[in-house]
């Protein structure tokens, strides 16, 4: 009886809440490898999934492709920061697991 209870109240708690979506998380990501430990972050109250693509900026002015940051972040907006040695691209999403792996992946 007690089992059929606590199956209730997690069932009425997924529905109040809603699923939660899963995002990678890694701080070194490269070409398809995370170099420090891929785990995963669950999306809480105004948070999406991010990557953080870190590009260089080359003598002439180009950006090359570095490496990028997998997370959870709160309050995340799409956006682009640029200084003079690299850009940071920032993309955030929400519309499925796992949508944060950069798009050379």
């Amino acid at each position: 009886m007690f089992v059929l209870f606590l199956l209730h109240m997690v069932s009425l708690v997924c529905i109040s809440h809603g699923p939660s979506l899963i995002c990678y998380k890694c701080k070194n990501y490269y070409l398809g490898l995370c170099y420090d430990g891929m785990s995963s972050c669950n999306l809480k109250k105004q948070e999406s999934c991010a990557v953080e693509n870190i590009y260089i900026i080359t003598p002439k002015g180009r950006s090359m492709y570095y490496y990028s940051k997998l997370s959870c972040m709160t309050n995340c907006e799409d956006i682009n920061f640029l200084s003079f040695e690299k850009r940071t691209e920032l993309i955030c999403c929400k519309h499925s697991d796992y949508c944060n792996l950069p798009e050379r992946s």
